[in-house]
């Protein structure tokens, strides 16, 4: 808990001190002056003076106050959704959580991202809507951030199926981001979970929102680009997905469509597998490529061959 408040998510300093001494121990470095194992003087220096910054008591009381309402998960716990240790020394610290957090220990292959533009076109919405819908009735729980345009509808999409669906946010589960999703927030703490690797109080800001994606992409075996603009933070998502080694679809979009540019640049750059529904969706999941053919009609017909008038004219 304390290393949700005074640690640096995404950090593989802290992340390596971790693997090698353990929570307590690591908490412990902070607080004294003492030699830190694999750690030169300097950036030991530097790496207390950041974390002591965010460490002083009052924070920290303050911080695990207001945290006593919502559940914490560590990675020795059934609940821990252990695909998460895929990201090696960039893993959460813990997830606080509020909600159902027996949904996080379905594992890797029960779970799908849905990732995308805030300003989504209906075309979008439509999309994630349905394919979320889809495959929350199939079974499989929907992982997304409870963002406006694709995040939102994707969830909604879940939510509407009677299926699971788990929010990963940018800030502290307390936080209703953005205040205009209260209600939608509420569903899914009633209906499945909200998860943050930050202390219930924190505010969400755009370094939290880069961090978070690639949570977004280790929870699922596949990750789903809906729209994206050529800069969208959702293809950080997909790249952290990548990386991991998963699995990423990406539903194509007009060409005119400036909320489509990015997925389509996926696609075209042949980092991402074409996606038009829930179909295409499950093929990824649980094959790695699509299965699904188009019918074979033979050889073409001697109608097909005959020629037009026009070219009789020629």
């Amino acid at each position: 808990m304390v290393l949700t408040i005074v640690g640096t998510p995404n950090d593989v300093p802290t992340g390596n001190l971790i693997a090698r001494v353990g929570a307590v121990d690591t908490v412990a470095f902070i607080q004294n002056d003492a030699e830190i194992p694999g750690v030169d003087e300097v950036q030991a220096a530097v790496w207390r003076e950041q974390a002591r910054i965010r460490a002083s008591a009052e924070t920290i009381a303050y911080r695990l106050a207001e945290g006593e309402q919502y559940s914490f998960i560590t990675p020795l716990d059934a609940e821990w959704p252990v695909q998460l240790g895929d990201l090696g020394s960039r893993s959460p610290y813990g997830l606080w959580a509020h909600g159902n957090i027996d949904q996080l220990a379905g594992g890797v292959r029960t779970m799908v991202t849905f990732d995308g533009v805030r300003a989504a076109t209906g075309y979008g919405e439509e999309a994630a809507r349905s394919m979320a819908g889809e495959l929350a009735y199939a079974g499989y729980t929907v992982v997304s951030g409870g963002a406006y345009g694709i995040e939102g509808t994707a969830h909604r999409g879940a939510l509407a199926a009677g299926g699971g669906t788990i929010a990963v946010l940018a800030s502290g589960v307390d936080r209703t981001y953005p205040s205009g999703h209260a209600d939608l927030f509420e569903r899914i703490r009633q209906n499945g979970v909200v998860v943050s690797e930050h202390a219930p109080g924190v505010a969400p800001t755009r370094q939290r929102f880069l961090d978070r994606s690639r949570l977004l992409a280790a929870f699922s075996e596949t990750t789903v680009i809906v729209e994206a603009g050529a800069r969208s933070g959702s293809i950080c998502t997909a790249v952290e997905a990548r990386d991991l080694g998963r699995t990423v679809g990406a539903v194509p979009g007009p060409i005119t469509s400036a909320a489509s540019t990015g997925a389509n640049l996926l696609l075209q750059q042949g980092r991402a597998q074409l996606v038009t529904n829930a179909a295409d969706v499950r093929d990824l999941i649980e094959h790695g490529q699509f299965t699904r053919q188009l019918p074979y009609f033979g050889s073409p017909s001697a109608s097909a061959t005959r020629e037009t008038p026009q070219q009789r004219s020629l």
